[in-house]
């Protein structure tokens, strides 16, 4: 497979003649007329090099380094400069630049420089920028990030972490909610008491309300003893309830009574018991949705969202996703008795072109099965799972599918390309389109997509 070059420069004389000499050296190339383009096409084509000049009249070449490393701390990006800009060149090389080229180039010294730089994106090494990271991340949060819309959630909780305020966090599965009420925990006064869980969507109601209050002997079939519930055992610090949008109406009542007053009734029993306990809730679900068609009651909706966290989506924080990648081929490779040391060229690229309907979760299951299955020191494109990344991330639609179709064709076509942009992911599916789940369902049916 011939590597692909991505050639920057905004004097087109300059560009084509790059793009003659590189193909007459074998290589595959991508032109871009300036900084804000090139990073555009790093993140929507598969690319292994990029060769860059740095003054351009648009965005310049230092600004779309800091973009592209952002974007894919793995991708060598390799500078042009004038003999004048040599300092700021170097600086670069500081910020993370492969090497820099003066002009004119010396295409000798440029052949070389490319051929290092494809080794580079080959190597069976993790890149040390990245293990910098990934071994700072580790260090300073159990949530390991480092784009902007996830530094504002690390800067809320460390806000919120030292009060005592309920907190509700809401987020799609696998974003890493229990990660949050971890870093809440762990920040706040509590944190030498314990943290205890209980997934309201596990068991079924009965069970749920003696896990919960725990339970007099006697108190129904099978009842051999007295047992405590989790609000006792939480007693002094802190008690994550999560999925508490499966929780049933009527223990949602008796839910917010012990919330109210701070007492818990054990089942069978004529007394109260007072409780201190910190109160941590989580959901995928819409909750204001739910308190809408009656199944979730509002003053307990308003008594959990005394303060609400959001966790974005992984595939909107596509920065994270080598930070993530890393720690998890790490932890795996490790775990396994593996000698994965890295990834190849594409791999990166592919992770970040998926659309990652199952978040974290799923990243990190399938960083887990490429490990098991990489053959070398280093995970191949073979290792992932055909559908990752194999195509552009993509659910917009060509005009010209439109022309011709009915009112309800086009509405039928929204959906299913809306569907397979998200790997079927319902929910995601429905907040795209801008409606409901429900109306997302009575859809699917009118249509006949309902499997």
């Amino acid at each position: 497979m011939q590597a692909r070059i991505l050639i920057v420069d905004d004097d087109l004389a300059h560009r084509s003649m790059l793009k003659t000499l590189l193909k007459s050296w074998q290589y595959q190339t991508l032109e871009a007329s300036d900084g804000a383009e090139a990073v555009k096409l790093v993140k929507t084509e598969g690319v292994d090099v990029v060769l860059s000049d740095v003054r351009m009249a648009n965005v310049d070449g230092l600004t779309a380094l800091a973009s592209i490393l952002e974007y894919n701390p793995a991708l060598p990006v390799i500078l042009m400069t004038a003999y004048s800009s040599v300092e700021t060149a170097v600086n670069a090389l500081r910020k993370g630049a492969f090497d820099y080229l003066i002009k004119p180039l010396d295409f000798t010294a440029l052949k070389d420089t490319l051929k290092r730089a494809y080794a580079q994106s080959h190597s069976t090494l993790l890149p040390k920028e990245l293990r910098k990271q990934v071994t700072q991340a580790r260090e300073s949060t159990p949530i390991l990030a480092r784009s902007r819309v996830m530094e504002e959630l690390l800067a809320t909780i460390s806000q919120v972490a030292p009060t005592e305020a309920t907190v509700l966090i809401c987020g799609e599965s696998g974003t890493g909610k229990e990660l949050v009420v971890k870093a809440l925990h762990a920040a706040s006064a509590r944190a030498k008491e314990p943290l205890i869980v209980l997934n309201c969507a596990a068991l079924a109601e009965n069970l749920l309300e003696s896990e919960l209050f725990g339970h007099e002997k006697g108190a129904f079939t099978g009842a051999d003893k007295r047992r405590e519930g989790r609000f006792v055992q939480a007693d002094g610090g802190s008690l994550f309830l999560d999925e508490i949008g499966e929780m049933p109406l009527a223990l949602q009542a008796k839910l917010l009574r012990v919330l109210q007053e701070g007492e818990v009734q054990r089942v069978g029993a004529d007394q109260s018991l007072h409780v201190n306990v910190r109160v941590f809730a989580a959901t995928n679900r819409n909750l204001e949705e739910e308190v809408a068609a009656g199944r979730f009651r509002q003053d307990l909706y308003f008594r959990l969202n005394v303060i609400r966290l959001d966790v974005p989506p992984l595939r909107e924080r596509l920065e994270d996703i080598p930070l993530l990648a890393g720690h998890f081929l790490e932890l795996y490779a490790e775990r396994n008795k593996k000698k994965v040391q890295g990834f190849a060229p594409k791999v990166l690229d592919r992770l970040l072109r998926y659309n990652w309907p199952g978040n974290v979760r799923e990243l990190e299951n399938c960083v887990e099965r490429a490990v098991i299955l990489a053959k070398g020191e280093r995970i191949e494109e073979a290792d992932l799972p055909k559908h990752i990344g194999a195509k552009e991330r993509s659910d917009t639609l060509n005009p010209s599918e439109l022309a011709g179709l009915t009112l309800d064709a086009v509405e039928r076509l929204a959906i299913t390309k809306t569907l397979e942009a998200t790997n079927a992911n319902k929910s995601e599916t429905a907040r795209r389109l801008g409606i409901t789940r429900s109306t997302l369902h009575s859809k699917l049916k009118k249509y006949a997509l309902e499997e």
